[in-house]
């Protein structure tokens, strides 16, 4: 007799170290456990949630209509969602599901603006306050043009922003990048974590992926995991000659153990440890590419350049790196016209043609 197809291709049974049977879903380098009884409810919604390759899958729940936990639920599910990068997905969702904890239950029809500045006070700094605020605004656009039920207008949108700071992750400077090669000396995963960005602007999540594959006839090129915008560069002199300290048999350029990737959130946990060492605690792995997109504008380079270093869709980036370049140079530009300007005269002392006092 034949055996019946599995209805749910890539799932199997498993039997975990406790004894309880679980269902293991497998698509490529994809992998989750599905929520549920085999073929509820509550496993077909994770079921198609996974085969979306959703790192958290949208579980079933019982949420009440109209409430923000039921539009999270249901925005998660939409064409919008799916259509973001997986990077994307997986931090928007750890957002959302916070959202859902603290107000998952409150009714839509009854938010006003005073409710978006309370959820957002509950966040630590300017920039999470103001994730809030940007996250509850995508989730009452996404209401309105769904036409839901007592969804009249984006609250979030009238939400007062708070400042923040300009800079946001430290800047490496030139001086910093000399002491931290200083301190990691040639052959030492720190150096070449740190020239791998220099060269790629390679974000920790890309960087964590790059293979011996992204390397082809002396460039190394790679898809920006956030933008899918690709990316190619030549190797740098000092990039090619840390390659060469690596083995060929491991595929991955940066790894742990036998080989093992890095998860990125470990991997920047662990430069940062790199970078206490090195006497530089300010500075990340993220910074990495801000100071190189500032070398690259002192030097003359263009918004466009800096948006082709840094594998973004459009050069807003690279324009607001070339305005704070610019606004220097302005600034020095402006001093020097001052250069045959006479001194300041004292009170009650002026100053004539010839030289004389009065």
């Amino acid at each position: 007799m034949a055996r019946p197809k599995n209805p749910y291709s890539g799932v199997t049974r498993v039997t975990d170290r406790h004894g309880k049977v679980r269902w293991r879903f497998r698509r490529k380098a994809f992998s989750c456990y599905i929520q549920g009884t085999y073929g509820s409810a509550e496993f077909r919604a994770s079921y198609e949630a996974a085969t979306n390759e959703a790192r958290t899958p949208a579980s079933y729940s019982n949420a009440a209509h109209g409430t923000l936990c039921w539009l999270i639920e249901n925005y998660l599910r939409s064409p919008k969602h799916k259509n973001k990068s997986e990077t994307t997905r997986r931090v928007l969702r750890r957002e959302l599901d916070w959202l859902k904890g603290i107000a998952g239950d409150l009714p839509l029809a009854s938010f006003r603006v005073r409710h978006i500045e309370a959820l957002m006070a509950k966040k630590d700094g300017p920039a999470a306050a103001n994730k809030v605020r940007k996250n509850l605004s995508l989730l009452f656009n996404y209401a309105l043009k769904q036409e839901i039920e007592g969804v009249t207008g984006n609250p979030a949108r009238a939400a007062d922003r708070m400042e923040e700071s300009d800079d946001g992750f430290h800047t490496w400077t030139e001086e910093e990048m000399a002491r931290f090669l200083e301190h990691h000396v040639h052959g030492t995963k720190g150096r070449l974590v740190f020239l791998l960005a220099l060269n790629t602007g390679a974000s920790r999540a890309d960087l964590a992926r790059l293979t011996w594959g992204n390397i082809k006839d002396g460039k190394i090129s790679y898809r920006r995991g956030k933008t899918g915008v690709a990316g190619e560069y030549s190797i740098l002199p000092e990039l090619d000659d840390e390659l060469s300290h690596c083995p060929r048999e491991v595929m991955l350029l940066v790894h742990h153990g036998e080989g093992l990737a890095y998860k990125p959130e470990t991997l920047g946990n662990w430069f940062k440890d790199q970078c206490f060492a090195a006497g530089l605690p300010h500075c990340t792995l993220h910074g990495i590419r801000k100071g190189q997109a500032t070398r690259i504008v002192n030097s003359g380079g263009t918004p466009d350049e800096v948006m082709a270093y840094l594998a973004h869709k459009t050069n807003a980036e690279g324009a607001t790196y070339t305005k704070k370049a610019n606004r220097g140079r302005l600034a020095d530009s402006g001093l020097s016209r001052l250069d045959n300007v006479q001194p300041f005269t004292k009170v009650g002392q002026t100053t004539h043609k010839s030289g004389g006092k009065t």
